[in-house]
């Protein structure tokens, strides 16, 4: 069975932040990862974790003005100087929570622009990414997000264009955050997709269609994906980015299953 990291933005959320650590830990989750770190000192994160003994899994660079809607860099061509901060900042915080992947988001596709800029921003960002996180041995994630329901106009919206940048990027610790509820909803055909990419899969995230709820409320039959993984030897984490139905613990029978 893969290894499950909980998603401390979207579980536990019945609890203040720094409190979810132990409630992952207490439901029997070895992993965690959320949305962004930064409202905290980074050695406050640390202290948690280390409270609670888990694992810092994943969480996403900083993705520019979060609240007025923004939702990325990296693909925004007079922000690249504001990328290479915030390449920075991330850097300094995975160090601190020895924290080996971390998801780049892309960014909104702004109005006017030329598509084969954008990309060529993306690609030149992911380079410079990839090599800063190259140093302490870290994985650089890019992630295909839904633009129909969840988020409109993200440029990162379509599985295939995320395996072919891989290959425009050209960089080892570069891969695929392959969240299950977002490709569902992008293409389906879940099983075929994993098998077909497995070796550029980094990283697993999942939730139920429709609703964005927990495992076994929708359409996705997961112990068949969850069997295909290992199957295929996937040795990385699954971050359980879903939101419970009620409360985190009363939505955890199908991990315990």
């Amino acid at each position: 069975m893969p290894k499950f990291a909980a998603n401390l933005s979207f579980l536990f959320t019945e609890v203040p932040f720094p409190e979810r650590f132990a409630r992952a830990a207490a439901a029997g989750f070895t992993g965690v990862e959320y949305l962004f770190p930064y409202d905290w000192p980074a050695h406050e994160v640390a202290q948690w974790l280390q409270s609670a003994d888990v694992e810092q899994v994943l969480f996403n660079l900083p993705p520019g003005d979060w609240a007025a809607g923004e939702r990325g860099l990296a693909c925004l061509p007079q922000r690249q100087g504001e990328f290479a901060e915030s390449v920075e900042q991330a850097l300094d915080y995975a160090m601190v929570l020895d924290c080996e992947r971390v998801h780049c988001l892309a960014g909104l596709r702004p109005a006017g622009c030329d598509e084969a800029m954008l990309e060529t921003t993306f690609v030149a960002n992911l380079r410079h990414a990839a090599d800063r996180f190259a140093t302490i041995g870290a994985t650089v994630m890019i992630e295909p997000i839904n633009s129909r329901i969840d988020m409109p106009g993200y440029w990162l919206d379509d599985v295939g264009k995320g395996f072919r940048l891989l290959q425009a990027v050209d960089r080892s610790n570069v891969k695929l955050q392959l969240d299950l509820y977002h490709a569902q909803i992008i293409q389906g055909d879940l099983a075929r997709t994993i098998e077909a990419n497995i070796g550029d899969i980094g990283h697993v995230q999942i939730a139920d269609n429709p609703g964005r709820h927990e495992p076994g409320s929708g359409e996705i039959h997961y112990p068949f994906l969850f069997e295909l993984l290992d199957r295929l030897g996937y040795t990385g984490w699954v971050g359980c980015e879903y939101k419970p139905q009620t409360t985190t613990e009363a939505g955890l029978g199908w991990l315990r299953r």
